[in-house]
C-alpha cells in the first residue's frame, strides 16, 4: 500500500520553526519529524509515499533530492569539477511530492493524491506527530472491521496532575499527569479503502476531520484501532524539545527500527 503524508499545513503554533520551513521538516535530534514517520512505515516494509506539501514545498522537495548527498561520505574535487561518493546511506523509498496548494484543507490535499492511489487501499497519517504504532496489527483491524476507514484512536497525557478528594478534602488518590479524561482521539494512522474518495469533495476547503469522516462514521463505516502506546505530536516547541529529549536520550519509543 502506498502511505500518504500530509505535509502542507502552516505550522503556526510552532512558528519559531516554521517561518523558514515547513512543520514536518523541523528536526527531531538532527532528522525532519517526517523521516521519523516515514522510518516507523519502512520499518515495516511500506516503502512507497506520496508526500502532500503545500507551504514551503520546495524544502520538502529539496531535502530528498539532496537526500543521497545529504547522508554520504563524499569529496568535491573543485579543480576537476567532480564529486567523489564514498560511504553512502540511503533508504529503499519511492518518494512522490504532490503539490497540493498553499492554503488547501487536509480533505482537498488528500483528494489530489486520488489519481496516484487509484483503485487500491491505501495508509494516510499526518506529517506532524510520531508513536509506536504497530502497522500491521493497524492493518488487521482494518481488514476484520470490513469497514472503508480505520482511524488510530488515542488518549493524550493530561497536563496536570490528578487528585481524588473525598468529602473530608482527604486525597485519595494522587495520579502525575495522567491519560486525559478517558477520551480517545484522532492519532492519525489512517486505513482507507479507495472508496473514501468517495466522501471527499473535489475542493481544496473541504476538512477531512469535518464532513468527510463525520458521514463515514455516519454510516458506520469508521473502524477505531486503540492503540494503548506511545503517540505525541509536534504541536509546539515545547512539544519538539520534549522529543528531541527522547531522541538524544536513546529512549524514543517509536524508533523501531536499528
Amino acid at each position: 500500500m502506498k502511505v500518504l503524508i500530509l505535509a502542507g499545513g502552516l505550522g503556526s503554533r510552532l512558528s519559531e520553526e516554521t517561518v523558514l520551513k515547513p512543520k514536518p521538516m523541523v528536526e527531531i535530534g538532527g532528522h525532519p519529524i517526517l523521516w521519523h514517520i516515514m522510518k516507523l512505515y519502512s520499518h515495516y516494509g511500506f516503502n512507497d509515499f506520496i508526500i502532500l506539501t503545500g507551504y514551503k514545498s520546495h524544502v520538502i522537495k529539496e531535502y530528498f533530492v539532496n537526500y543521497y548527498q545529504q547522508y554520504s561520505d563524499i569529496t568535491v574535487d573543485m579543480v576537476h569539477n567532480c564529486v567523489e561518493i564514498h560511504r553512502t546511506q540511503t533508504e529503499p523509498w519511492r518518494v512522490t511530492m504532490l503539490y497540493t496548494g498553499q492554503n488547501t484543507q487536509t480533505g482537498g490535499r488528500i483528494k489530489k493524491a486520488q489519481q496516484y492511489v487509484a483503485n487500491e487501499p491505501f495508509l494516510l497519517t499526518y506529517g506532524d506527530g510520531v508513536g509506536n504504532i504497530d502497522i500491521p496489527a493497524l492493518i488487521q483491524s482494518h481488514q476484520h472491521s470490513g469497514k472503508l476507514a480505520t482511524v488510530t484512536a488515542v488518549q493524550q497525557t493530561g497536563r496536570f496532575g490528578a487528585l481524588v478528594i473525598k468529602k473530608d478534602n482527604i486525597i485519595t488518590s494522587f495520579k502525575e499527569k495522567p491519560r486525559g479524561d478517558e477520551a480517545w482521539i484522532n492519532g492519525g494512522f489512517f486505513v482507507c479503502q479507495p472508496e473514501v474518495f468517495n466522501y471527499i469533495a473535489d475542493n481544496e476547503s473541504e476538512i477531512f476531520e469535518r464532513r468527510p469522516l463525520e458521514h463515514l462514521a455516519q454510516d458506520s463505516q469508521l473502524n477505531a484501532y486503540k492503540h494503548f502506546g506511545f503517540w505525541h505530536p509536534m504541536d509546539t516547541l515545547k512539544d519538539k524539545m520534549y522529543l528531541t529529549d527522547l531522541w538524544t536520550s536513546g529512549k524514543a519509543p517509536w524508533k523501531k527500527w536499528d
